[in-house]
């Protein structure tokens, strides 16, 4: 599959949390680890999982588990993992290029936002944390119990909010699920290869992929600019 790499002017970007602004992989890893523990399964290095890492994320677990998963176990490796991650959140830093990527974006003339599929009441002090809150115009993590679902609708609504149109944004994210969601709702999307999908995952999509969030912003001309 292949796409064209030039993209329109836009006005926009909605970046996305974990794996793209937050350098998270080793907590993932850890946690995903946590998991394995407590299924009497080998533990899985950052290679291993980027190896089986997709969607349904619950097909992913089911490899390195190597066990079919029910409904209960699912929701017990929902809390494990989620467990775990919290307990070592504050060992992940941003991404050494992030504070460069928004500073740039913003002197450009574009504006920004945050949609995440991490929990909107444990994201917004996350971000403050590190001093970014300022950049974004919106912030929206999620606000549902479940997990592991679709970010299109999510997306949808962060830009109805923004009273913008997909057409005028781009998002940048790390999954396949960011490139499907911009899909889904007409939007433009860069993927970067830092976070635990693979870069042949990522390439699968068509989109254009970028080895570093500044590489990702270079890609994107502000509208006003032409």
């Amino acid at each position: 599959m292949s796409v064209s790499s030039e993209l329109p002017p836009t006005r926009h970007i909605v970046w996305d949390w974990n794996g793209t602004l937050l350098a998270d992989n080793e907590a993932v890893v850890a946690s995903v680890n946590a998991v394995c523990a407590a299924y009497d399964a080998e533990p899985v290095d950052l290679p291993g999982w980027r190896a089986v890492f997709g969607r349904p994320l619950r097909d992913s677990y089911e490899r390195v588990l190597g066990r079919e998963i029910d409904q209960r176990d699912w929701r017990a490796i929902d809390r494990i993992y989620h467990d775990a991650y919290r307990r070592l959140l504050h060992t992940c830093e941003l991404d050494p290029e992030a504070p460069h990527a928004l500073r740039e974006w913003r002197e450009r003339g574009g504006s920004q936002s945050l949609l995440s599929m991490f929990f909107h009441d444990e994201l917004v002090p996350l971000v403050e944390r590190f001093g970014l809150s300022s950049m974004f115009g919106r912030i929206d993590g999620l606000r549902d119990s479940e997990v592991g679902g679709s970010k299109a609708a999510y997306l949808d609504a962060h830009l109805r909010s923004l009273r913008l149109e997909p057409s005028e944004a781009v998002v940048i994210g790390d999954v396949t699920d960011d490139a499907r969601a911009a899909a889904e709702v007409g939007a433009e999307c860069v993927l970067v290869s830092t976070g635990v999908m693979s870069r042949a995952a990522l390439e699968s999509t068509g989109r254009p992929v970028a080895d570093s969030l500044r590489a990702a912003v270079s890609r994107i001309t502000p509208m006003m600019a032409r």
